[in-house]
């Protein structure tokens, strides 16, 4: 085996094993929520047990394992199962935290006169100001008090802080200060898990540094206790290879840095995604594409345009704000468990609520009484009760109709006709959510091509297409496993920042390139210290600019290598404009350009992943007919007789018109009416619009 990807997702445990001859193969078994790690290594055992091997001799094959923890990390944030932190700030600066943009919630309640002020997560008796100043331009006007520093650690120690955010004024220009304040915390606070602002997050904007700090320090304990008993139990079974974990970023990184930086496993799930898409959207030639992963508690959207998966540094998780740059992937609440209820205006409602994998949905016979999307799939036919999951749970028809039933009396329906009803409301609710990042910015959905994965993805994405007009659906072999088929693709790198802070006519161009040069010998030097040959490398550039007087930059991607002279500063100025143009529809070429941040991207170089063909088709695909059923595409027409056929028997070519049912181990692949299937080389599934 050469690589094995693992995506820990809310109901499901993913596992895809790459092998010498690139085939993929997939394998699923239940998330444990209580230890992730006994989900984790039960996949990984029903993935030995397919290759006739033990665990132990399993893994010793296995050259890289990507995994990710982001349940964890992201959901501690959520409820609150974090570490007691503690805040060494600049003296007068310790209230940052908690004064941000405003003293209530920036973003939907600032205005909102009975809405409680936010609660920072470092309470203000452990926000401890300490003596010292950087100024602007790096030059250190007061030392650091160093003995203010030992009498905080006193403090902390009194109170039993389990981790320290350091962050001082302007450390992202000169971080002497804090690195000698965070080297004596390491020192004198044995255990506890400390983290300085120049070490996460090197740029200007004080509020939004030492927030991005104090999650990292206050997701840092649990973070680095799940990757070392991982790694640990990992070892124990075998491993002998490299284990990497996904980055909210859109790359993957060691462990050991993941730990050190622990606020990058943040939002790192969904991260994957964008990337499988990609790879998928090449076999259409299409980089235009909607990548969207249906699973079992959420639906997350991301729009790529040109091949380039989208970030952002405004990134809300809870409370907090991360301004890390994380792949741009909204989600909203429409998946497989989500639960259909009826709201006050009397309409059929589902979500965001979630059966989640227990009990999950009623038709799992584990107690669940609520009626979920999967519950009216199973009522409308469009999946198998006796095929889900390749045959290894068994769905109870009845307990699902039960449940519906429950929503349909009260609205005077019957329990198809409200069926139906769930499916149509899930399906607006995701369609809603893609018109707000395409259609609401300017984009003509019908540009675009939607790439569905996620065990419940495939039922529901043809319909959600034809809603929007969109005229091509691809539905990947591993739908079900699509983050961890996104991860086959990723990247192994690292995004590196430092600001500059100067308008165009200012700027000096001997400190830009110095600035470049440092960050891109550090890029190079995490990579080879993680085991990537310096060789293979790769650096590409970027400059974070705006407008003078406007409070929000644009990223600038055609910065050349290299030494940048004066006319290469023209080239970036006119790139600028064109790209503002590009995002808001108009450009200022007589107003001063304002340079921000400088930017690195550090990748691996990496042989593109090539899939293994399956065999063309001999016959037609009547041949492989696995049966019939009826199915409701229609109330009006009631149940249909429709064909349903055996994925695992279709050819490359074969061509199946709607309407029909396609059922795979892990998936069910619905196609209306309105268009029709065709299978690829390697067995992706191609539905174009009649």
């Amino acid at each position: 085996m050469t690589r094995v990807t693992i995506d820990v997702g809310g109901t499901f445990t993913d596992c895809l094993v790459l092998d010498e001859r690139s085939e993929v193969h997939a394998f699923k078994s239940p998330t444990t929520p209580q230890d992730p790690t006994v989900g984790f290594t039960r996949v990984l055992e029903k993935a030995a047990r397919s290759f006739d091997m033990k665990l132990a001799q399993f893994l010793s094959k296995v050259d890289m394992l990507i995994a990710h923890g982001t349940t964890l990390s992201t959901n501690a944030l959520l409820t609150g199962n974090i570490a007691k932190v503690g805040l060494l700030a600049t003296g007068g600066f310790r209230d940052t935290l908690q004064i941000r943009r405003g003293y209530k919630n920036v973003r939907t309640t600032r205005f909102n006169l009975f809405v409680p002020p936010y609660r920072p997560l470092v309470p203000r008796y452990l926000r401890l100001g300490i003596r010292e100043r950087t100024r602007y331009n790096g030059a250190i006007d007061t030392p650091l008090h160093e003995e203010d520093v030992y009498k905080a650690i006193e403090t902390l120690k009194q109170h039993q802080v389990r981790a320290v955010a350091v962050c001082f004024l302007h450390s992202y220009i000169n971080p002497l200060n804090e690195r000698k304040a965070a080297d004596i915390c390491r020192r004198e606070l044995s255990g506890a898990y400390v983290t300085a602002s120049h070490e996460v997050l090197p740029v200007f904007r004080e509020w939004e540094r030492f927030s991005t700090t104090v999650v990292s320090a206050a997701v840092g304990p649990i973070t680095e206790h799940y990757l070392k008993t991982l790694t640990g139990k990992l070892r124990e079974l075998g491993f002998k290879g490299t284990l990497y974990m996904v980055q909210g970023g859109g790359m993957v990184q060691s462990v050991d840095e993941s730990a050190r930086r622990a606020v990058s496993l943040i939002c790192s799930g969904p991260a994957a995604a964008p990337s499988g898409a990609i790879r998928l959207g090449q076999s259409i030639g299409s980089d235009n594409l909607f990548s969207v992963d249906m699973g079992g508690t959420s639906y997350d959207v991301c729009l790529i345009r040109n091949g380039v998966i989208p970030t952002t540094d405004h990134n809300w998780v809870g409370e907090e704000l991360v301004a890390m740059k994380l792949v741009d992937v909204p989600s909203v609440g429409a998946g497989g468990g989500s639960i259909a209820s009826i709201n006050s205006l009397g309409l059929v409602q589902v979500g965001p609520g979630s059966a989640g994998a227990d009990p999950g949905p009623a038709c799992y016979g584990k107690g669940g009484r609520e009626p979920t999307t999967t519950d009216a799939d199973l009522v409308l036919g469009f999946i198998p009760a006796d095929y889900f999951l390749g045959g290894e749970i068994a769905l109870r028809e009845d307990l699902s109709s039960e449940s519906i039933r429950r929503v349909a009396e009260p609205l005077g329906l019957d329990v198809p006709t409200t069926a139906f009803a769930i499916f149509n409301t899930v399906n607006s609710v995701m369609a809603d959510k893609m018109t707000e990042i395409s259609t609401k910015r300017g984009y003509d959905v019908r540009d675009f091509a939607l790439v569905v994965g996620g065990g419940a993805g495939p039922v529901h994405g043809a319909h959600v297409a034809e809603q929007l007009g969109i005229p091509t659906v691809i539905i990947p072999r591993y739908a079900a496993e699509y983050s961890a088929f996104g991860m086959l693709n990723m990247d192994v790198g690292r995004d590196f920042a430092r600001s500059v802070i100067s308008r165009r006519t200012l700027l000096d161009l001997a400190r830009l390139n110095a600035l470049y040069d440092d960050m891109e010998k550090e890029a190079r030097q995490t990579l080879v210290d993680i085991g990537v040959p310096a060789g293979e490398v790769v650096l590409r550039r970027s400059l974070e600019m705006r407008y003078m007087g406007q409070f929000h930059e644009v990223e600038v991607t055609d910065v050349p290598p290299g030494m940048i002279g004066p006319a290469e500063l023209e080239a970036i100025v006119a790139a600028f404009h064109r790209r503002h143009k590009e995002l808001y529809t108009f450009e200022m070429v007589g107003r001063e350009a304002e340079f921000l941040n400088a930017c690195v991207k550090a990748t691996a170089r990496r042989t593109p992943l090539v899939l293994a063909e399956i065999p063309r088709a001999t016959g037609k695909p009547e041949a492989c007919l696995k049966r019939r059923r009826p199915v409701l595409w229609n109330p009006a027409k009631g149940y249909e007789d429709t064909p349903v056929y055996d994925g695992d028997r279709l050819g490359a070519g074969h061509v199946i018109p709607g309407p029909a049912i396609i059922e795979e181990q892990a998936t069910t692949v619905v196609v209306p009416a309105s268009y029709e299937c065709t299978v690829d080389s390697v067995k992706n599934y191609i539905l174009k619009r009649r």
